[in-house]
């Protein structure tokens, strides 16, 4: 199944991407794509709704805007430097383990939302992910039970602001929290629709130019690996968002100097398996 939630922003509503492409309001079901949700074996109900009611549910109008596909998750769980590539063109060793940081998740979009510039930023770049959400409440899971916590996968993009992350003291998460930050989607895919999730296309291009080509095949911690060692450090909750990390390509690894996305630029990505979108870059106002 592919899971989304369409309507104006704060006031969205649960729907479903057939396997045609049309997509069917799902309000009928009577939840939204929350914590609760995914506890309470929502996934498996919401398929036995979609065998009995999909075929009468009224139909997404074409031009409605697809939110983020889940509700607000407890936390946004980020890691770093997880391609090789990546942590080459920054300058960095290979990590001996995943890199942690948080998102806050204020910084939540739909994934063809404009990506705001915050006030004072500088230096605005872009990261396509591969994204895992959480199924089911994991603390100190094994890698080889890692696949059973997990309800599906999701297009992200993890938008960062360089000054504010690098060159300002603290931690990374200052430059990575900015609203509109965080833009996820179009829409969330259950594990039978994305059999291995470590041999899928992923890129980006800005302005129609290449920027990230890659496979997720290249990560250094693949996605048991990331769920069980998260797990280790803190609880995660169904709905959390685990993004893998990114390829090369990123503006801050550019040569001869690092390119930085300004406003009026257009930001398109995608992941075999979980959509396409773009974005248009604006400024705050």
């Amino acid at each position: 199944m592919k899971l989304i939630r369409f309507g104006e922003a704060g006031r969205e509503r649960p729907g479903l991407q057939l396997p045609d492409g049309r997509r069917i309001d799902a309000s009928g079901f009577g939840s939204d794509y929350d914590e609760a949700f995914f506890a309470g074996d929502g996934i498996d109900r919401l398929r036995t709704w979609e065998e009995r009611s999909a075929a009468n549910a009224p139909i997404v109008p074409s031009g409605a805007r697809l939110g983020p596909p889940i509700a607000r998750p407890s936390k946004i769980v980020c890691i770093g430097l997880n391609y090789r590539d990546h942590a080459a063109e920054s300058g960095m060793n290979i990590p001996t383990e995943p890199v942690i940081f948080l998102k806050a998740t204020t910084s939540i979009a739909g994934s063809s939302d404009p990506v705001v510039i915050p006030r004072g930023a500088t230096k605005v770049d872009y990261e396509v992910e591969l994204a895992v959400v959480i199924g089911r409440r994991a603390s100190y899971v094994q890698p080889e039970d890692a696949a059973a916590h997990v309800a599906g996968y999701v297009l992200f993009n993890d938008f960062s602001e360089r000054a504010f992350q690098l060159e300002r003291a603290g931690q990374w998460v200052k430059g990575k929290s900015s609203d509109t930050f965080a833009p996820i989607g179009p829409f969330v895919a259950t594990p039978p629709e994305i059999p291995n999730p470590q041999a899928l296309r992923i890129w980006l291009t800005v302005n129609g130019d290449s920027r990230q080509d890659s496979t997720t095949a290249n990560m250094i911690f693949d996605v048991p690996t990331l769920v069980s060692y998260v797990s280790q450090f803190m609880t995660l909750m169904p709905g959390d968002v685990i993004s893998t990390g990114t390829p090369a390509g990123v503006g801050l690894g550019m040569k001869p100097a690092p390119v930085f996305l300004k406003a009026g630029d257009v930001v398109a990505y995608g992941i075999d398996g979980l959509g396409d979108t773009c974005q248009k870059v604006v400024d705050s106002a």
